[in-house]
């Protein structure tokens, strides 16, 4: 009788672990941060912007919700992790701020590249930028993970 109990508990233990193996290995899978939908859709619309500032277009009060909306996600997006992926839509916003003469937003944006992306191409495009509106450009440290092998 007690052998029996002993082996019921044993695989419900079993049970039990694999059931929360399952649910750890489940939230690990799950992306944190955009959908790349609304990631298409951002960019679409920072194209659209972009097209008509460089057509000297108006922009609309719309226009300008848009835009704060994108740089709000994107912002809330380096909270959680950043993605190298939206480095290139926040240089081209960052291209928008500058050109609607929004120079805090502007460097906000082009700061954002240098701290978090500094290993792409758009690094040092978004320094020259920050350099072209009198900003003295601090780069970031390399850490010493980084620097050293693996």
């Amino acid at each position: 009788m007690r052998n029996k109990l002993f082996i019921l508990l044993l695989i419900g233990a079993l049970v039990a672990v694999m059931f929360s193996m399952e649910s750890v290995e489940a939230k690990k899978s799950k992306k944190v941060g955009i959908a790349q939908e609304e990631v298409d859709a951002m960019s679409t619309t920072v194209d659209g912007l972009t097209k008509k500032m460089y057509a000297n277009g108006l922009f609309s009060p719309q226009d300008n919700e848009n835009l704060i909306d994108i740089k709000i996600k994107l912002d809330n997006q380096m909270l959680v992790a950043p993605d190298v992926t939206l480095a290139p839509l926040y240089y081209k916003v960052s291209l928008l701020y500058k050109s609607r003469d929004m120079k805090n937003e502007a460097i906000d944006c082009f700061q954002t590249i240098l701290e978090n992306f500094a290993d792409t191409a758009l690094a040092p495009k978004a320094a020259n930028q920050l350099k072209s509106m009198g900003v003295a450009v601090k780069l970031p440290e390399k850490k010493e993970a980084d620097a050293g092998g693996e």
